[in-house]
C-alpha cells in the first residue's frame, strides 16, 4: 500500500478519464460547488501519476464553476490500468449501493434547518427522490440501529455520487 500524501495541483493539469462513466448534470455539480464554498475541500480528488483523474470528476467540475486554481489532489502511484478502472468504478458505485436511514435523516436535516443551517440542495432531494430517502437498504439499516446490533462501517460511504 502507498503511502498518501495531498498535494495542490492545477486545475488545469487535471486529465479527466476520457472513460469515465458516471454523468454530472450542471445542478450536481453546483450544488457540489456549494458543497465546497460552505465546508472547504473534505475530499480530495485521486489522480495517477500523469494526473488522470481517477475519482472526483464532479469535484474537479465543480472546483472549476468556483474558478479555483488548485485543488487538493492524492497521488495514487503504481497502480496498474485495469486497477485504476476497478477503482473509479468502486469509487463511484460503492456509494450509490448504500441507503439511508430515512428517519435519521429527517431529524439532522430538521436539527440543521433550526439551527438556521438549512441545506436546500440536500433537503429537496431528500424530501422528494427514492434514490436518497427510499431505498430498501435504508429500512434495514434503520432496524439494525433500533435494536442495538449496527456495527462498525455499517454507516460509512464512499464516492462523490
Amino acid at each position: 500500500m502507498n503511502e498518501l500524501h495531498i498535494e495542490t495541483v492545477p486545475t488545469d493539469a487535471l486529465i479527466p478519464y476520457a472513460r469515465n462513466a458516471r454523468m454530472h448534470t450542471p445542478e450536481q455539480i453546483a450544488q457540489v460547488a456549494a458543497s465546497i464554498r460552505e465546508f472547504g475541500w473534505a475530499n480530495p480528488i485521486l489522480a495517477d501519476e500523469e494526473r488522470t483523474v481517477i475519482a472526483g470528476h464532479c469535484r474537479l467540475a465543480a472546483a472549476r464553476k468556483l474558478g479555483m486554481v488548485d485543488v487538493p489532489t492524492i497521488a495514487l502511484r503504481g497502480l496498474s490500468d485495469s486497477q485504476k478502472k476497478g477503482l473509479s468504478i468502486a469509487d463511484k458505485k460503492l456509494a450509490t449501493n448504500a441507503g439511508w436511514d430515512e428517519e435519521l435523516l429527517r431529524l439532522e436535516l430538521e436539527e440543521l434547518e433550526s439551527l438556521g443551517l438549512g441545506m436546500p440542495q440536500v433537503e429537496r432531494r431528500a424530501r422528494t427522490s427514492t434514490s436518497i430517502a427510499g431505498s430498501s437498504s435504508s429500512n434495514t439499516s434503520r432496524s439494525r440501529f433500533r435494536h442495538g446490533q449496527r456495527r462498525r462501517g455499517d454507516g460509512c460511504s464512499s464516492g462523490e455520487g
